[in-house]
């Protein structure tokens, strides 16, 4: 709602300079334009309560992500061109029902699930709203919110329509959203769905030997997906060494959340700890102590 009403807000002006000439004489005020100034009140009156409505929503899955940081559970954002099944895809590797549809931006609440990888690991998977090309500037901010989610996984499964025409086009329209969000170095996983409609992944023997080949509708290529899931986890793990603040201890909260702890000693400056973690968090975590590691 936010976005379509930023859309509008500018383009009642056009209408009312029409309506405007109803009135007819110097001085006077035209019953369009009237309206108009009505209109104009009532839609920002509104898009103040929708600003505020969703720094409050911000504000909440902020608390929610650092609780499930401090867990220690993965993150795994699905992401994607709209349409490309990646809500289908959640719930036949979460088992449970998220709404689906083949309008665009569906999914505008993410709907996150906790799914067990074949190692015994359990992660979060989340759902995200679909991308497009040459997204504007205001629904960018307007999807903000769900947007974030991406910025904070620790994995991020790009979705692909593959019976769908212009991939290569709609996998660049996505890179360059990620980018723009600030998550084009987050590890991701390229995922082609709905190989049921090329005939299965046969089909497609010769596209990307990295990626994986799916279908959310039949279940194809599911078991492969979740072995690749956590082996792209396993692998992006680092070793640091970090020295905490004590009045920022809550960090090493985090960090025992997130990692494995080899080492730790109580220094004078700080609690110097050396751990594994995802790559991904050490850069989030180094740029919150603000001169990295120690």
């Amino acid at each position: 709602e936010m976005a379509q009403l930023e859309y509008l807000l500018p383009r009642l002006a056009g209408s009312g300079t029409a309506l405007s000439r109803l009135g007819g004489g110097i001085g006077t005020r035209g019953p369009g334009e009237t309206k108009l100034e009505t209109d104009r009140r009532r839609v920002r009156r509104r898009l103040a309560d929708l600003k505020r409505q969703l720094g409050e929503v911000r504000k909440h899955r902020q608390l929610l992500r650092e609780t499930r940081t401090a867990a220690g559970v993965p993150l795994v954002a699905l992401v994607g061109y709209t349409n490309a099944g990646k809500s289908s895809l959640l719930n036949a590797l979460g088992g449970t029902a998220v709404a689906t549809g083949d309008r665009l931006f569906d999914t505008l609440d993410p709907a996150t699930r906790r799914v067990k990888l074949p190692g015994g690991e359990t992660v979060l998977l989340t759902d995200t709203v679909g991308f497009v090309r040459n997204l504007p500037h205001q629904l960018v901010a307007a999807f903000r919110a769900t947007l974030e989610e991406v910025a904070a996984a620790d994995l991020l499964l790009h979705v692909v329509d593959a019976a769908a025409e212009n991939r290569d086009g709609r996998i660049r329209a996505v890179e360059e959203v990620l980018a723009d969000l600030g998550a084009q170095s987050i590890p991701c996983l390229l995922v082609y769905n709905k190989v049921d409609l090329l005939g299965g992944a046969d089909a497609c023997l010769d596209w990307p030997e990295e990626a994986s080949f799916v279908s959310a509708a039949t279940g194809e290529g599911l078991p492969g997906l979740s072995a690749a899931i956590a082996r792209a986890l396993a692998a992006d793990r680092v070793r640091e060494t970090f020295c905490i603040p004590y009045a920022r201890a809550g960090l090493l909260t985090m960090l025992h959340g997130r990692g494995r702890i080899l080492r730790e000693v109580h220094a004078p400056e700080g609690i110097v700890v050396e751990a594994e973690v995802p790559a991904a968090w050490a850069g989030r975590l180094r740029a919150a102590l603000g001169s990295g590691g120690a």
